[in-house]
């Protein structure tokens, strides 16, 4: 069975996105195991003048090393990730490189019609930026509009149509979770990328 780690782009406990991953935590749990974290115990990135991070965010890259893949469910604030997610990212890239060639899938979840279209569009940008490297499904956006109501008291979703597009999208990503495996010289190519990123010449 595969190990995914789920990531809600925000630590409020009333999200959608966190219900989007809890949902599919129990829909998929005889097929793989997904594992929730909580970005909400990582302080802000700044730049650390020995080019150390902190412990939970250590922790967090040894789980997603581990893992077989990863699944991002962000909200969209102001047409953008939340700062939250933007600031776990570039810890997760600061001198570690534990998503350099592993597989990501992009989900989320919003109050409006649009569904994160835009926060999506974003989040591929920085998955896919020098530092980060990761494998991004491709062709595969999922998103819930008006997602307050999107769910029934059992926490499931209610729109079948929905649950049947993600029920392919799962199906696919095992697919593409397992091919990635087989690009050996890829996956080098990236790890080494992003561990040669100049963070000293980037930026403030």
């Amino acid at each position: 069975m595969k190990h995914y780690i789920g990531i809600p782009g925000t630590n409020a406990t009333d999200s959608t996105n966190l219900k989007l991953l809890q949902y599919m935590q129990q829909h998929y749990a005889e097929k793989v195991s997904i594992e929730l974290v909580n970005l909400g115990t990582l302080p802000l990135f700044y730049k650390t003048p020995d080019h150390s991070v902190p412990a939970e965010v250590t922790e967090l890259a040894k789980k997603i090393s581990a893992a077989d893949g990863v699944i991002i469910a962000t909200p969209e604030y102001d047409h953008a990730v939340p700062a939250m997610l933007s600031s776990a990212l570039a810890w997760l890239s600061y001198f570690i490189e534990p998503l350099a060639g592993k597989p990501v899938l992009i989900i989320g979840a919003s109050y409006g019609a649009l569904g994160t279209s835009r926060a999506q569009a974003q989040l591929r940008q920085i998955l896919d930026s020098p530092e980060v490297r990761a494998f991004l499904m491709p062709n595969s956006e999922f998103m819930v509009g008006h997602s307050l109501s999107a769910f029934d008291e059992q926490g499931n979703l209610t729109n079948q149509t929905l649950v049947k597009r993600l029920d392919g999208l799962m199906q696919d990503f095992d697919i593409f979770v397992d091919m990635t495996k087989k690009l050996t010289h890829t996956l080098a190519q990236h790890r080494q990328d992003a561990a040669n990123v100049d963070w000293e010449h980037t930026e403030n």
